[in-house]
């Protein structure tokens, strides 16, 4: 783990993958400035996982205990953290019901890495509508950029989630809990977003 060269808190990052040196470069990526845990299985991620974790970073193919089902866990104890799943599993709509706050397809950047985890640390100050609906824009720009328009169109799963995303833009409340607008939405975003 680096040292902090900041006065604020550093967040706690928990990179879960079963490949050790993927584990150590996304770990070599973020440990200037956060707080770096470690775990190679699924299991070990549930060991190693508190209430201190902000965000993690997990494989979805490991032997034994795979990344849907530690996140699966992760969501049944309810533990307040962000979950981005990292793996070179292609999505698909099978996706759209695992709960999950972002997914990288690998090969993944140091830039990519550090930009999620940014991402989805100003995620967690949002209200729970708020992670919701940024959550299945998520999972619409994953499966847009994997599935053609065909595709999309004949898919009764992603137009739940598309009738999903309409539900929650009527009931979002743009403001947090500060009275400010949220800080990831500038008035050019949120008028091509919710518009």
């Amino acid at each position: 783990m680096g040292e902090s060269i900041d006065t604020h808190e550093r967040q706690t990052v928990l990179i879960v993958d079963d490949q050790p040196d993927e584990v150590d470069l996304y770990s070599e990526f973020l440990a200037e400035d956060y707080t770096v845990l470690t775990a190679y299985s699924g299991a070990e991620a549930l060991e190693t996982l508190s209430s201190d974790v902000a965000v993690v970073l997990l494989d979805r193919r490991m032997p034994g205990m795979s990344g849907d089902d530690v996140l699966a866990t992760i969501r049944e104890r309810e533990i307040d953290c962000r979950v981005v799943m990292v793996t070179a599993i292609s999505p698909g709509t099978d996706i759209l019901d695992l709960p999950f706050d972002d997914y990288l397809v690998k090969p993944v950047s140091r830039e990519d890495i550090r930009d999620a985890v940014s991402r989805m640390l100003v995620r967690a100050s949002y209200d729970e509508t708020m992670r919701e609906i940024v959550a299945t824009v998520s999972k619409m720009a994953t499966l847009e950029s994997m599935m053609t328009l065909p595709e999309m169109e004949a898919s009764s799963e992603y137009t739940a989630l598309t009738e999903r995303f309409d539900d929650l833009r009527e009931e979002i409340n743009l403001w947090g809990p500060n009275g400010e607008p949220y800080p990831e939405f500038s008035t050019e975003k949120i008028d091509g977003v919710f518009s």
